[in-house]
């Protein structure tokens, strides 16, 4: 159920269930698999491999920030990706998102300003 992704090296080792709503900030080391919501940030360390995981059911209320953010739930703030973010079909992002790279898939919908980070190292 759970691996690790060889390109970030960021294992998911927690999980936030869908019947499950969190009040409050988020932050993490590692990977995050994310089928709740929250309402508040989510963020993870900034000096480690990290990996968030946004399923379809999933919705944050708050910005996000890791290295890795895979989306494909619905996030109502700012994101910022320092590696790569990748949108699924039915991503929905209602914020600025930043990234270093990027990729999304037909159906995803931004309401925001995409911003390409600079000298981060977007291949991670």
């Amino acid at each position: 159920m759970f691996r690790r992704d060889q390109k970030t090296d960021a294992l998911i080792d927690s999980l936030v269930s869908a019947s499950t709503r969190i009040q409050g900030e988020v932050q993490f080391s590692g990977g995050l698999h994310l089928d709740g919501a929250v309402a508040g940030n989510v963020r993870a360390a900034a000096d480690s491999a990290s990996r968030l995981v946004v399923s379809e059911s999933a919705v944050i209320e708050g910005s996000v920030e890791a290295q890795v953010v895979e989306l494909h739930g619905t996030v109502r703030g700012d994101i910022h990706a320092r590696g790569r973010v990748t949108l699924g079909p039915r991503a929905r992002v209602e914020g600025n998102l930043h990234y270093g790279a990027i990729e999304m898939a037909a159906g995803a919908h931004i309401k925001g300003k995409l911003v390409k980070l600079s000298g981060n190292g977007a291949g991670s």
